[in-house]
């Protein structure tokens, strides 16, 4: 998954920078260190996208967990009282 989503990234920079090129009449790599820095933050930006995700999921998971248990403290636990 962190090759592609590296892979994804670079040519998601690539594609900006190309792109940016392209509507201000541009040649498309004029400039190329300009298109080797978007690859670079292209990746950087869809691998912190990636782990921010799986953390957001892990959280997510524990809140619902957490609940579910409220939730059966709530409603199964009642009749101890």
């Amino acid at each position: 998954m962190a090759l592609s989503a590296t892979v994804i990234g670079a040519l998601l920079g690539l594609g900006t920078q190309m792109y940016s090129n392209a509507l201000r009449k541009l040649p498309y790599m004029r400039h190329p260190w300009e298109h080797v820095i978007g690859m670079g933050l292209g990746a950087v930006f869809v691998n912190q996208l990636v782990k921010w995700d799986a953390q957001l999921q892990q959280d997510l998971d524990k809140m619902l967990e957490k609940a579910k248990a409220a939730n059966e403290r709530r409603y199964f636990d009642e009749d101890d009282d």
